[in-house]
C-alpha cells in the first residue's frame, strides 16, 4: 500500500484522507506517509480549510511532494 500511496501522489501531484479511501481503500494514510518520510521522501503536509454542511469551518489534509 505504500508503494501505491507514493505513485498516487506522483501521477496526481497530491493525496489527501479521502482520496486515499475513496481511490485506493486505504484508511491509514498517515501511517505510510510517516513510512515514506523515514525513507527519504520529502513530503509535504498542507492544512485544506473547508465549511462542511452544516455551516462550521473545519480542514482536510492534503500531502504531496516537495518540489513537485
Amino acid at each position: 500500500m505504500k508503494e501505491r500511496v507514493l505513485q498516487y501522489i506522483l501521477d496526481f501531484g497530491s493525496i489527501s484522507t479521502w482520496d486515499a479511501i475513496k481511490d485506493l481503500g486505504c484508511t491509514r494514510l498517515s501511517a505510510y506517509i510517516y513510512m515514506l518520510k523515514k525513507e527519504g521522501y520529502d513530503i509535504k503536509k498542507e492544512s485544506v480549510k473547508f465549511t462542511n454542511r452544516y455551516g462550521e469551518k473545519s480542514f482536510y489534509v492534503k500531502y504531496s511532494l516537495e518540489g513537485k
